[in-house]
Parts: structure tokens; sequence; C-alpha cells
């Protein structure tokens, strides 16, 4: 099953009476077969349209029963899905609808007027087809129909999904059907999924994780997934029991508003036999705390799962095992479905315990950067995609996070990993999020700060803060300065972007 479309296919002829999509809010559903009937329509509409294989389709929509429709329609047709990301600002929505030739743009009622804004930048003409939840797309009058396109190969490009833009603009990784359907593969080996697993998609579609995590590990598997239009504390544990749903894609973010209303649920957790099909929970895209991790099998008696994905490697590469296995607090897991390997500047693979940057070589990483050779070319080199992490493994193999090379903090002459003061923070009760970073210093070249968000209901001050970190990371590492803010720059999954924190802290220095 290479393709998205040999996927749906194949379900629908093995068992198309089960269910795959359940829409919480309207109560729609979908079972395979009716799943590769709305897929065929989305597919006979585009041509109508007059849209060549291989063309841009961009949305910018919550998630939702019209929204999976369209996400898998237009890749099974054989055209390109270009999510947008709803919650990203103007330029970078002007940058990735433009930059991607995008022809054809879905949009909610609730995003029209942004999405008005975005297309008054643009000059060339894109055709916008308004999207709700009651009635789906208005699909316009045939104008200039085409022969439908072949069915997609393995090597056909599925989705141009764009990098969350931490620094500068984003770039678009091509990933083509063999990288989508792997990604759906490595998840469902990594966390042995079967057919009767049913997934709780919290998180947008318009990420990596949501894409591939919760649709596609389903769709490859043959399993369910229960997708609200967005995430809700206040709702997640009762769609958990109301659907019977055996596991969930979250992010750290995430787990702590989880964790803050958590005497709040009606739920005795570990006991409740409305919870009993769940069977575990797994965090990404951002760094999971020890102490948080902790906190969550503490309070909600099931197993966090560690785990590790890119964008640009259509998802999951590396994830804890399910217990009884042995899982390692702090690391992201084992390679499944890829190969993993630690190196050093001249390329050499590290031994055992030594830093270097993570490369990745496997069948389901992007094929290039769309319209930026030079960014393939630094990335992309041998078959390796060279990630920009930097991280250790263990003698077991197991693979540790320890930061970005380009957020490493250099101070009078030694590198310190952000990650390891962001770690300390967080055992602080006060403390909901945390980032440490560089910023300019005439002594030393870099001096260690670091911006936090405290949680609602507690009070701390900088000073102790700061004698919490020397206590942990002592006083070489521990923040000169720490700044207090509401909220912190976040990309769509909920990673907190570091390199845009300087930029935070100027902007308040002067207000």
């Amino acid at each position: 099953m290479e393709t998205v479309r040999a996927c749906i296919e194949h379900h629908a002829d093995a068992s198309p009476e089960s269910g795959f999509l359940i829409a919480p809010e309207g109560g729609d559903s979908l079972s395979f077969a009716q799943l590769k009937a709305a897929l065929d329509d989305v597919s006979l509409q585009l041509d109508g349209l007059g849209l060549p294989q291989g063309a841009k389709v961009a949305f910018l929509l919550n998630n939702g029963y019209w929204t999976l429709q369209l996400f898998l329609g237009v890749m099974a047709s054989n055209r390109v899905i270009v999510p947008l990301n709803a919650v990203a600002g103007t330029v970078q929505l002007v940058h990735v609808l433009d930059h991607s030739d995008s022809e054809v743009v879905f949009v909610a009622p609730e995003y029209r007027d942004k999405l008005d804004e975005i297309m008054a930048h643009i000059e060339r003409p894109i055709r916008v087809i308004e999207t709700t939840d009651e009635a789906g797309p208005a699909w316009p009058d045939s104008e200039s129909p085409v022969t439908s396109p072949s069915p997609p190969t393995a090597s056909d490009i599925a989705l141009l999904l764009y990098t969350s833009g931490s620094t500068g603009l984003p770039k678009g990784a091509m990933l083509s059907h063999r990288a989508v359907t792997s990604g759906g593969r490595n998840v469902t080996e990594g966390h042995q999924l079967k057919s009767d697993d049913r997934a709780l998609c919290v998180l947008p579609v318009y990420h990596i994780n949501g894409a591939m995590v919760t649709v596609m590990a389903p769709l490859y598997s043959g399993g369910s997934v229960v997708m609200p239009k967005r995430f809700s504390a206040t709702d997640y544990w009762r769609l958990v029991a109301e659907n019977h749903c055996t596991w969930s894609s979250i992010v750290p973010t995430i787990i702590k508003y989880l964790l803050d209303r958590a005497e709040q649920e009606p739920f005795d957790f570990g006991n409740d036999q409305r919870l009993s099909a769940l069977r575990f929970v797994r965090s990404a895209s951002a760094p999971l705390a020890a102490v948080t991790l902790e906190q969550w099998e503490q309070v909600f008696k099931v197993p966090m799962i560690e785990t590790l994905g890119l964008t640009e490697s259509a998802g999951t590469v590396a994830s804890n095992p399910l217990p009884p296995a042995p899982r390692k607090p702090g690391s992201v897991g084992l390679p499944y479905g890829n190969e993993i390997i630690i190196v050093d500047d001249k390329g050499e693979e590290c031994p055992p315990q030594v830093v270097g940057e993570i490369i990745i070589r496997g069948s389901n990483l992007l094929d290039l950067y769309y319209k930026n050779p030079q960014a393939t070319l630094e990335s992309i080199r041998d078959g390796w995609f060279f990630t920009g992490d930097l991280g250790r493994k263990d003698e077991e193999g197991y693979i540790f996070i320890t930061g970005r090379s380009k957020e490493l903090i250099i101070r009078g002459g030694e590198n310190i990993a952000p990650r390891e003061i962001d770690d300390v923070l967080y055992k602080h009760e006060a403390i909901l999020e945390a980032a440490a970073v560089g910023v300019d210093d005439e002594n030393y070249g870099q001096e260690v700060v670091a911006c936090v968000v405290v949680r609602d209901g507690y009070q701390c001050s900088e000073d102790e803060l700061k004698t919490f970190c020397e206590a942990g990371v002592g006083r070489y590492k521990a923040p000169k300065i720490i700044y207090f803010f509401d909220d912190l720059p976040k990309g769509p999954s909920g990673k907190i972007l570091r390199l845009k924190l300087p930029g935070l802290i100027a902007n308040s220095a002067s207000d």
C-alpha cells in the first residue's frame, strides 16, 4: 500500500462497513466504503475545475468531517494537498499560498476575511471555494473539465507541507505517496496498531503530527479516528470515554493543560471503565520534560510514549516502545521504519553518549524542498536527511535530543543546550511553559536568559527561579535574567519557537 488511494481501496474492499471517521460535533461518520465514494466525488469535482495531475490545492480549515475528505481526496486524485496553518501570521500565509502555486483554496467562513487579506498580496488568480461544516464545499459548476488523472504512483507527490518557519519564511517539504504511507506505517509499527484501534485526533491536520500520526496511521492500519474541530481541554477525556478511543497523540502544552484541570474531571483515572480502552497516549513535536511525563502517569494512570517526528520525515521516525518494553524518560526512543544515526562534523558516526547531528534515511523522507534547491542540497546528502537536531544515543540505541544546532547557547566558548535549563524550570510547580535562549553579551559572546509562563493561580519571583536553576544546572549555566510572559510564540503543534524569543524580549524591553 504505497499510495493514499491504494490504502483506501484496500480497506474499502476488505472491510467496507468498518468505520474510519467519527466527527463528534455533528454526529457525522464515514465507513471505508463511504470514504472511497466521498473521495471519488472529490476527484470528479476537481476534474470539473480543470485541475490537471499534480495541481496544488490548498485549504484553510479547522479539522473535521469535510476537511478530512478534502485532505485525503486531493491526494487520492493525484493532485497535491497544501494545508494552510490557520494560526500563522499573514506574512507566512501569503508566502505559503503564493510560493506553493496553489490554484484552488478551500476556506471556512470564519477564515474568509483572513483569506481575503492574504489574497490581496497575491497577484495571480486563485479560485476560492467556501466550505461549511454543514454542507461542505460550495463546488462551482464545471467550466473546463479534464480527464481524470491516472491513479497516483508511489513516487507522485501527495503533500506539500511547510515547516513552521522558526527562522525566516517556511520551507515547503514535498512528500510523495510513498513517504506519506511510510509515515503511517512507521506509526503503526511503533505503536503496534491494529484495525480495532481508534485514535483521538486533537492536533490540526495542517501540521505533520495531526496529518501523519492520527490520520495516516489509522488509514494504513485499517483503524479509525475521532476528529473534533479543535482541541478542548474540557472535552478531551469525555471524547476518549464516549468513543472508546485506544490512543491519542498530543503535545507538551496540551499535556500541561490536561494536568492543570485533572481534579475537575469526573473520572476515576486508573479505575474508570469508561476509559478502559485507552492503551497509551503519545507525545511529540516538542520536548517533554521528564517531570511532566512522571506527573502524567501518576495522575492519569496511562502510559505516555515519547516520540520523534519531523515534517520532512512524514512524521514519526522514532518512538519509545510500548510497555512492558523499556521506556526511557527524556528519550524519543528507538528508530521505527528508518535508519537514524548520530554524526560528527566530519559525517562520521558518533559512539554512544557522544552528541552529534541526527541524520535519517528511509522511504518516509521528503523528495525535496519546493523551489528551494539550496536548502535541498544542504539537507539531503547521499540519501540521508540532515535534521539540524543535536542528540546522542545510549548503549542500547535509545535516542536523546539535546537541542537544535542553531539554538545552542555558546557562553564564553562553552556549548550549553537550552533544553538542559528548560527541564529544570519545568520541575518548578509554578511553571507552565519555559524556554532558555542565548542573547548577545559583550563579555561572554552570549548570555543565558529564560522566558517563562506561570500557571494560573501560582506565583514565583525571578530570584526564586534563578536560585532554583542554579541548584539544577549550576551558576554558569543558570539564566542571568528570567522574563515573564503571558504566552510564548509557538508553531501549530504547540512547539515553542525558541529563535523568536530574542525578538520577544527586545519588544518587551521597548514597551
